[in-house]
């Protein structure tokens, strides 16, 4: 299925890893069921996890006192996004001195940052943090910059892991939750998109106790408020 619409002059990617319950390494189980008897009604009983594909985390991810996904105002999952293609050497830790480089020319207050690099290698499988893993890497500094240049949230492409250690990972995270700035991972399909500025939604489902949720984000490329 090809992941580009139009509608008018406007341009839709799809920027969601699509799940196939029998091939998913996280955990995806679907339970159909029949409650009309001999009238079929169709239900389907969903066993996931919430940090399943594509997916928004959100404080309550990292401190029980922190937001839940159903606590954060919708404002949050939607907006002007930038695309940044960071084209450092391999296994580079992503300095301020990069996003000044890089992010800065385009950064506004609340803005949606996706992060990528050459060094593509899909998250959470078993080539992570081998020899083949060449993506870069972020950590507290990376997580200040965005604090500091009021980031609505932080996206990830296949260029940049999240998973090398706790020592990087942990203050990465607790830096920008503690400021309600949240995270998309496992976005796919960037390399479609034509514009570096786009808008963009990933709305999650306003689900109680949850501390992260799947979700299906896209860019919407030509509209006007959404174009620098």
């Amino acid at each position: 299925m090809d992941c580009v619409y139009t509608m008018g002059n406007l341009r839709i990617v799809d920027l969601t890893k699509g799940l196939d319950p029998k091939t998913e390494t996280r955990r995806c189980h679907l339970y159909r069921f029949n409650t009309g008897g001999p009238i079929p009604d169709y239900h389907t009983i969903m066993d996931l996890t919430s940090h399943l594909g594509t997916h928004c985390e959100c404080p309550y991810h990292h401190d029980d006192n922190w937001p839940s996904v159903a606590e954060l105002p919708l404002t949050t999952f939607f907006g002007r996004a930038i695309y940044v293609n960071i084209d450092e050497a391999p296994n580079s830790h992503i300095t301020g001195a990069m996003l000044d480089k890089y992010c800065a020319p385009k950064m506004k207050d609340g803005t949606i940052v996706i992060i990528d690099s050459p060094h593509k290698l899909a998250p959470f499988t078993e080539k992570t943090n081998t020899a083949e893993d060449k993506r870069l890497f972020v950590n507290g500094e990376t997580a200040q910059w965005f604090k500091d240049h009021k980031a609505k949230c932080v996206g990830f492409g296949d260029g940049v892991s999240i998973e090398n250690c706790n020592e990087d990972v942990k203050p990465f995270h607790d830096i920008l939750l503690a400021e309600n700035i949240v995270f998309l991972e496992v976005l796919k399909n960037l390399e479609r998109l034509e514009k570096d500025v786009f808008f963009m939604s990933y709305a999650p489902l306003p689900i109680m106790g949850l501390d992260s949720c799947p979700v299906r984000a896209y860019a919407i490329e030509g509209l006007s408020e959404f174009s620098n």
